[in-house]
């Protein structure tokens, strides 16, 4: 059971400090940590300090202490700030959201389960079988989505690789009726190579030890990722995740949210192909390119359901349209080869990936509802993305990923800071004006047409001739060389942490990174030959097949250039925004800053 906590255990809220300070508000998060209390509210915010331990502060009794009571009756809790969100939306039959955010390692994933288990645990009071299937889906969910987007970095063991914003569709009478999830910039270039001490995603190792012998004998697997190119370098990590029960538990999910016992037996075989083409060699003898292995060749095909010829030439040649009209096959040099491998083996996890996320939306979307008859369908949102990142290496990821958490930052800023001040000014009440640091400059860096980042770096994909990361940087250079948030080696000689040609450097509000820009056209480009799309489109096996409807398309009619990826996530995430924003300060419910121990 929950208990009012006493002054030995510190400030519960940090509103009551005497002095709100940086070095009290350290001091009052140590003590709280120390005595086992690792939430702490900020008004009707809660922040969390990740303790890289079990808790036993989330059983059913705690539940039922938390259940129906307001925000300061209990202590802090996780609890406090779901059973708001859901009064909010019950209450006032409007749509809530609960925001979780913090870097990397934070715990935000785990916020987010024990969010959705609270929810599931105080709805449904009357057993309904339909309303028990909604909430068993959306629980499961989590498990698979884990499974397929996360991986261990050095920073975290469990790390979301992607961005995820869950809706839960409410009933008049407060029940779950279904939910829709969207996923935002799967870090598909992990599935190819990993910093050194990482791993590929977990999906990878939980088939290969967890799957029994005659399965993996099936899809032409060994049990050890060190046979794979793709899973080597994360072969012998440590981590606590035991990946042969993750792989029962993810099957046991995969069973529950509806999949069929046909289509989980391809997203296994999508799997096996992907760590079949990471070992796929090629051989030049100075005029032709060949692949070594036919073997592995002839797997590969059945993997995919496809012909060995056809596997084979898309491997080898592209095709090209000629000015008259005619298709030609091109040969590709050894080294455009080993890129179409790579490119290729990213868009099939990718697009596995999206696959999962559609078909649980399909089985969760809210069906034959009819406001008429049931009542006003409300919505809880909760958004678990990426944490602001800074690496040894910062690549394209890392930069795309710290840009979604300036957005997110400005969001706070914009609704718990100005336009909380600005109600005061309206209400008389007597208060202290606070400054804030507004990282609106630093999001206009990235984000702005013609002079952001963003724009630099799609211009320089669009150039004609042999623009590299390089001339890219340069450009960069040019145009933010008085930009204060902004820097690189050319603009400071002295500074030796960063190479010349090589990095640049962001002040975000959560602290400088420094990024490579090597690799930032390539992986914004993202280019994939159609010869890969027409190969899947014309599977035998029907998931592939829906994975890539684009492959219908000839090479004739190939004619618009792909939207680059930094465009479409900066168009989602604006999306995104714009939707946390439309509820208003007052429907956003307490915001979780999760905070790892140092």
């Amino acid at each position: 059971m929950a208990e009012l906590e006493g002054l030995e255990f510190g400030k519960s809220d940090f509103v009551l400090l005497d002095e709100v300070k940086m070095e009290q508000f350290m001091e009052n998060l140590k003590l709280r940590f120390e005595k086992g209390r690792i939430y702490t509210f900020i008004g009707e915010v809660v922040v969390s300090v990740n303790p890289y331990r079990l808790m036993e502060v989330y059983g059913q009794d705690v539940i039922d202490a938390y259940r129906g009571r307001e925000l300061y009756e209990n202590p802090p809790h996780l609890y406090a700030v779901a059973d708001a969100a859901y009064k909010a939306m019950k209450r006032q039959a409007k749509d809530t959201c609960i925001v979780i955010s913090g870097e990397s390692g934070a715990g935000k994933t785990e916020a987010s389960k024990y969010i959705m288990q609270y929810i599931a645990a105080i709805t449904n009071p009357h057993q309904r079988a339909d309303v028990e299937s909604v909430k068993n889906v959306l629980l499961k969910s989590n498990c698979v989505l884990e499974a397929f987007g996360n991986a261990k970095t050095n920073r975290n063991d469990n790390s979301s690789r992607f961005g995820k914003y869950m809706d839960i569709n409410f009933n008049f009478n407060g029940d779950p009726t279904g939910g829709h999830i969207n996923n935002y910039l799967l870090e598909k270039s992990r599935v190819v190579q990993q910093q050194q001490g990482e791993r590929n995603f977990h999906s990878f190792y939980q088939l290969l030890r967890g799957s029994s012998e005659d399965v993996r004998r099936s899809l032409h697997l060994k049990n050890d990722p060190a046979d794979y190119l793709y899973t080597r370098e994360g072969a012998g990590s440590v981590t606590f995740i035991n990946d042969r029960c993750s792989h029962k538990a993810v099957l046991s999910a995969l069973k529950v949210i509806g999949f069929s016992e046909e289509e989980i037996s391809s997203i296994y075989r999508i799997l096996a192909a992907i760590l079949l083409l990471g070992n796929m060699r090629f051989e030049s003898d100075g005029e032709s390119v060949r692949v070594l292995g036919v073997d592995t060749l002839e797997h590969l095909a059945e993997l995919t359901s496809t012909e060995t010829a056809d596997v084979s030439r898309s491997l080898l040649y592209r095709a090209v349209a000629t000015g008259g009209g005619e298709v030609i096959l091109k040969g590709h040099s050894q080294t455009d080869a080993c890129f179409g491998r790579d490119a290729f083996a990213k868009s099939l996890y990718e697009r596995l990936f999206g696959w999962i996320v559609g078909r649980i939306n399909t089985v969760i979307e809210v069906k034959d509802y009819d406001p008429v008859l049931h009542g006003k369908n409300t919505v809880i949102g909760v958004l678990d993305i990426y944490g602001f990142e800074i690496f040894d290496n910062n690549s394209f990821e890392q930069f795309c990923i710290n840009y979604c958490n300036e957005k997110l930052q400005q969001l706070f800023i914009e609704l718990i800071l100005r336009q909380e001040q600005e109600e005061y000014e309206r209400e008389g009440v007597t208060w202290q004006h606070i400054d804030y640091f507004n990282n609106q400059i630093i999001v206009d860096l990235v984000e702005q047409a013609h002079k952001g980042i963003m724009s630099i770096v799609d211009e320089a994909c669009l150039g004609v001739g042999s623009i590299t990361d390089t001339i890219c940087l340069e450009s960069m250079n040019t145009k933010l060389a008085h930009h204060p948030h902004y820097t690189s080696r050319k603009l400071s000689p002295t500074d030796k942490s960063m190479e010349f040609h090589r990095h640049f450097r962001i002040r975000h509000y959560a602290g400088d990174v420094t990024y490579s820009i090597e690799g930032f056209l390539d992986k914004n480009k993202d280019p994939l030959f159609q010869d890969f799309k027409r190969l899947m489109y014309n599977s035998a096996d029907p998931v592939l097949r829906e994975m890539w409807p684009d492959g219908q398309m000839s090479i004739t009619e190939v004619t618009k250039r792909p939207l680059t990826a930094a465009c479409l996530f900066k168009t989602s995430i604006v999306a995104l925004v714009d939707n946390l924003a439309c509820k208003g300060v007052n429907k956003i419910n307490p915001c979780c800053l999760a905070t790892p121990v140092k």
